[in-house]
């Protein structure tokens, strides 16, 4: 059956789990591994700085148009990962980036719940054209969950990932409004993911 997911706002608590689930070699082999410094990387903040920021620079922080920050909830209530939405809405589209940090939950089509709920809101909520992902080729999994959503290849990025003192190439990745509506119909009337 097909899980189910929501998203929410980023909280303090999902924060400190996200960067314990990106201190796990596991996980951080399959996002972007380390900086110069030692530490996990993230994209759009630092997990560990803004845990130290006070209450009004959070809300700043992570308040921005162009930016949307989600926590992914299993339906039991339980944090399991986070999403973002990079908008560049002069052209109605946004980078989408998905972790799913729960690694007992890996390949039990949580991410292809969480997926499918980031793309609702990119075309349903704001009502976007485009979205696309930029995956790195060591990341077969997320090719594969890219690909069974609709995701159609763009282009191939050399040398574009720097991840533990290596460079690796990705592929960009894009699905139309029109095109997700289809497939998201036949997703959902399959039952599965």
């Amino acid at each position: 059956m097909f899980p189910q997911v929501a998203l929410t706002s980023l909280t303090r608590d999902d924060v400190t789990r996200l960067a314990e689930w990106l201190g796990d070699e596991e996980v951080n082999a399959l996002w972007y591994g380390l900086g110069e410094d030692g530490q996990p990387l993230h994209i759009g903040y630092s997990p560990r700085q803004i845990l130290e920021v006070t209450d009004g620079e959070w809300d700043a922080g992570l308040d921005e148009e162009d930016r949307k920050i989600y926590s992914v909830y299993s339906s039991e209530g339980e944090h399991i990962g986070e999403g973002q939405l990079v908008i560049e809405w002069p052209l109605l589209e946004a980078q989408l980036f998905l972790l799913i940090g729960r690694k007992d939950l890996w390949h039990h089509h949580y991410g292809t719940a969480a997926l499918v709920a980031l793309l609702d809101e990119a075309f349903n909520t704001f009502d976007l054209h485009r979205v696309w992902v930029d995956v790195p080729e060591y990341n077969e999994h997320a090719l594969q969950v890219s690909r069974h959503v609709g995701f159609v290849l763009e282009g191939h990025f050399r040398k574009t990932h720097r991840k533990d003192d290596n460079w690796y190439d990705s592929f960009a990745m894009g699905l139309l409004s029109d095109e997700y509506a289809r497939r998201r119909a036949r997703l959902m009337s399959a039952g599965t993911p």
